[in-house]
């Protein structure tokens, strides 16, 4: 979600184009590489949601400051979004098979070292290990799908993976607090391990390799840059409140945006004289991708907050146990399945990007509804005053996360449907990071000034804070999503992304 603390977008990306015939693997060899193909997405859209409700847990096992908690949420979505479209053309240059089994492998491996690691800044390390893993593993499972199976036989294999990300959803939560609260904190990455090594066996086994015709441009000196940037802007922005914002976490800030700009400048370049950029900034002259990409990275910003934030407050500040505390999210995630699905199904065909504003909305209410809880809650207060408000914020999200990425991608040229496939969910893996970082960091200024009221009047004043955040900010999604032609609808059919 992600880790992230946000749920990971419902709607699959659109498959890029690919011009090799069908592998010859058919019959009971391509149902274990599906196999193979879902249990590794399973695995990463788990690694989203299942950390969520482990963090305090964490914080008191490891003796993690707060600025270091944030890295364990901001990590992975980090070196996740940087390396996913270096990830994706490496597989098409060098083998998507052969990137697929590295990237699960690395990512099993990865997990077992955060299960393991012995300190707050080694589960960090491992963290970014992870996300770079998944970067390598992830973007081949959509291309492999669309190899194996012709396109009258997609559906059923592209079915069970979009409702993987409905189940995660769900489960992702209950599981991470059944772990953590039974055989501790590091059974939530160790889970990965026995499942990793069943998918690699089967991986190499049965799933069968391929490789683009014309592979993309691989631009490590545009991920380097774009690393460099993204992280001189998060780390002094994470770390800032803990040192005491000194003057050069403002400097180094400013350099940050600075090495961004020159970045955009570049790939700019870079896409005129014919090269393949990292970053295609000619799809932003389309309104759709624009409004669409906006959106999305309005509302991962928003949630990524949010849940660090609420999972703090439930534990931290009510004192509720890690399984109360998993399972009071189980209202939004079982809302946002529904709505995700009548969203994508029914009401993107008949509405456009009105489901996108509708769904902004119903969550600015649910937020409003759920802070009024927060604002009458104290270590006494039942589960009962908040679900109301999580359902309604989770009713929200589904509908909007189901339908930004069929709006953005809507007007895409099949030709590039590939890049901006990749650019878009490199966008809501980098707003999970920034979401984290920033909107975590006001969290805890908050908290760390009231501390002295107490726990409890600490962490509902940080939450109060991020909630009226989150609302400002369903403001910003109803913006973008007014840039989005009015007409998106049309060509739209249900289900069709």
């Amino acid at each position: 979600m992600s880790t992230t603390l946000a749920p990971p977008t419902v709607t699959p990306p659109t498959i890029p184009a690919t011009h090799e015939p069908p592998a010859l693997v058919t019959g009971r060899e391509r149902t274990l590489a599906l196999v193979s193909l879902l249990l590794s997405v399973t695995m990463e859209l788990l690694d989203i949601t299942i950390v969520n409700v482990a963090l305090p847990t964490i914080e008191s096992a490891l003796g993690a400051s707060a600025s270091l908690l944030q890295w364990v949420v901001a990590a992975y979505p980090l070196a996740f979004g940087i390396a996913l479209i270096t990830g994706a053309r490496l597989g098409d240059s060098f083998g998507r098979k052969r990137l697929f089994v590295l990237g699960l492998t690395g990512f099993t491996l990865a997990s077992a070292a955060c299960g393991f690691a012995p300190s707050v800044g080694a589960l960090v390390a491992f963290r970014v290990l992870q996300g770079l893993a998944a970067a390598a593993m992830v973007p081949q499972v959509l291309t492999s799908i669309q190899v194996m199976y012709a396109p009258r036989e997609r559906g059923l294999a592209m079915g069970l993976f979009s409702g993987l990300a409905g189940i995660a959803a769900v489960l992702g939560p209950i599981i991470g607090a059944v772990l953590t609260e039974g055989p501790g904190w590091r059974a939530v990455f160790l889970v990965n391990v026995p499942v990793g090594l069943i998918a690699v066996a089967a991986a190499v086994r049965f799933i069968p390799e391929s490789r683009a015709e014309t592979p993309a441009r691989i631009d490590l000196r545009g991920v380097v840059v774009l690393s460099g940037g993204l992280f001189a802007i998060l780390y002094p922005l994470t770390m800032g409140h803990e040192l005491g914002w000194p003057l050069w976490s403002y400097a180094v800030m400013l350099a940050g945006a600075v090495v961004i700009a020159g970045f955009v400048v570049a790939q700019r370049r870079h896409e005129r004289t014919g090269d393949e950029p990292l970053v295609a900034t000619s799809l932003y002259g389309s309104r759709a991708f624009t409004g669409g990409s906006l959106v999305a990275a309005s509302m991962f910003v928003t949630t990524a907050g949010y849940f660090l934030a609420s999972t703090l407050y439930f534990q931290l500040g009510l004192g509720w146990s890690v399984l109360k505390a998993g399972l009071v999210n189980l209202p939004f995630a079982v809302v946002c399945t529904v709505t995700a699905g009548l969203g994508a199904t029914v009401l993107l065909a008949r509405l456009g990007r009105r489901v996108l504003i509708l769904g902004a909305s119903v969550m600015a209410l649910g937020f409003a509804l759920l802070a009024l809880a927060v604002h009458g809650a104290d270590a006494t207060t039942s589960v009962w005053p908040f679900l109301p408000g999580l359902s309604v914020i989770g009713a929200g999200f589904g509908l909007v996360v189901s339908s930004a990425a069929p709006v953005a991608l809507a007007r895409v040229p099949l030709a590039r449907a590939g890049a901006a496939s990749g650019q878009f969910n490199t966008t809501v893996q980098l707003a999970n990071a920034v979401g984290a970082a920033a909107l975590g960091t006001l969290f805890f200024e908050i908290v760390t000034r009231h501390v002295a009221d107490g726990p409890s009047e600490a962490f509902a004043d940080g939450f109060l804070a991020i909630l009226l955040l989150a609302i400002a900010l369903m403001g910003v999604v109803i913006g973008a999503a007014r840039i989005v032609p009015a007409d998106i609808q049309d060509g739209l059919q249900p289900g069709a992304h």
